[in-house]
């Protein structure tokens, strides 16, 4: 079962990273359209979610995972916020919390 764990965790690791790197390049690949306008962030939140999965399927403490997933989701929103020029509502309280 470990073995399992560990190979996921590349999986979903490797998965997150296309994610961060090139969401459009993916979303061509998996859905067969490219990625556009806000789909792009929303895409590279869901590869920093899968990075954390991967860290908490690791062996060792899952505490890691959601601690990579809260800090990194964090910068990127504030990165969104600052120099992308993206701004709802909830962008700043979700940076805060």
């Amino acid at each position: 079962m470990k073995w399992v764990l560990i190979y996921s965790s590349v999986g979903e690791a490797g998965t997150g990273l296309a994610l961060l790197i090139a969401p459009s390049l993916v979303g061509w690949l998996l859905l067969g359209e490219e990625l556009t306008g806000i789909a792009i962030p929303v895409a590279r939140v869901a590869g920093i979610a899968l990075i954390a999965l991967a860290a908490a399927c690791w062996p060792g403490p899952p505490r890691v995972g959601m601690l990579f997933y809260s800090a990194a989701v964090t910068v990127y929103l504030a990165y969104v916020g600052f120099a992308g020029g993206l701004s709802g509502i909830l962008l700043w309280p979700a940076v805060v919390l």
